[in-house]
């Protein structure tokens, strides 16, 4: 990277505009350009100082930080985190900000009292230092090249030779930043009919996971549910590992089902797709299509290496079409990926490979 990433923080609370700039002023890859009150403000501020990175609170005066983001992805666009509560309502309007492409959010402290930088100081950090790369999506599904430039991946679309004789009895897929408008775009287009469960981890806090799953059966004709210890997988069912649990596939009487596990974070995530491929391997051996969609780090890496071994069909989603190309890589970097396929071919690619 040349030069530092300019943040503008935007919040009616001026105490934490200081909060959230002191986080951000204490990583010396990190500068900040300044700071707004609001969202007409915040437009105005990013004319005049053109920073890299917008973080936005939600509710704000004037213009609150829907209305901003929307104006901000049709005029200018830049890679906008949002600040939300931990709520029910907070989760719905994160969701609704992610779908008008915003790249990422961060937990609102509860209250002034919580005001600690040990709290969410290095998550935020960490999710300003992969904005800066990512690449932004508009409404119309189109996708601009991200603010600081990456190595672009050699335009391949299969790793290894396509052998698809074996059996194709689950789908598990992992996705982590940008994952829930990928999936948004994946699981509404499978059908009804679709012949195999499929169990999702996607990196996400447990207070959202609910209405994620929510907002998911209710425009697709598969049926979406948060994954429950006990839950059966089977055919036309899509089960999304709840926040804060990971989720495994273990089987009761001969029929599959999901469980929950509290086991600790796994690469500093929970639930992990790493913890949830091993459980599938074990149970299905390598009759699985894995499929790793855009996300940061490397989560669902060692766990695709065992299915792999196991016989496991492996995509993964193509550069081009990533929000952060993170995830997809680290499994191409192992030499484990099959086929690598921009995300509007992924949905008609999963109904092929799980057919016998």
């Amino acid at each position: 990277m040349n030069g530092k990433i300019r943040v503008l923080v935007v919040d009616d609370s001026a105490l934490m505009r200081q909060f959230i700039g002191d986080i951000l002023k204490s990583d010396p890859r990190i500068e900040l350009a300044g700071t707004a009150r609001d969202g007409k403000d915040a437009l105005l501020q990013i004319k005049a100082l053109k920073p890299d990175i917008v973080t936005m609170d939600v509710e704000m005066p004037n213009m609150d930080g829907l209305k901003a983001l929307e104006e901000i992805m049709k005029t200018n666009p830049l890679p906008v985190i949002m600040v939300s509560s931990m709520t029910r309502e907070g989760a719905e309007v994160t969701l609704k900000a992610l779908a008008l492409g915003c790249v990422d959010f961060i937990a609102k402290p509860a209250g002034m009292i919580s005001l600690n930088i040990k709290d969410i100081g290095q998550d935020l950090i960490d999710k300003v230092i992969t904005a800066s790369t990512a690449r932004l999506r508009t409404k119309t599904g189109t996708f601009g090249m991200p603010s600081r430039t990456l190595p672009q991946a050699a335009d391949f679309r299969r790793m290894n030779p396509p052998v698809n004789t074996g059996r194709r009895d689950i789908v598990a897929i992992a996705s982590s930043t940008g994952g829930p408008m990928a999936l948004s775009d994946i699981i509404p287009k499978l059908p009804k009919n679709f012949p195999v469960p499929i169990v999702i981890t996607q990196h996400m806090p447990k207070e959202f996971t609910p209405s994620f799953s929510k907002r998911l059966n209710d425009t697709s004709k598969v049926e979406v549910l948060e994954g429950f210890d006990g839950l059966t997988l089977k055919p036309g069912r899509v089960v999304i590992a709840p926040g804060g649990s990971h989720l495994i596939v273990k089987r009761r009487g001969g029929q599959a089902i999901c469980g929950l596990s509290d086991a600790p974070p796994v690469l500093s995530v929970k639930p992990a797709a790493n913890i949830m491929f091993q459980s599938v391997a074990e149970q299905y051996g390598g009759n699985v299509l894995v499929v790793i969609l855009t996300g940061m780090g490397r989560d669902g890496t060692d766990g695709a290496v065992t299915l792999k071994q196991k016989g496991a069909y492996v995509l993964a989603e193509s550069q081009k079409t990533c929000v952060v190309y993170g995830m997809p890589k680290a499994a191409v970097d192992a030499g484990v990926v099959d086929e690598v396929l921009p995300l509007n071919e992924i949905p008609d690619a999963m109904v092929r490979l799980v057919k016998v």
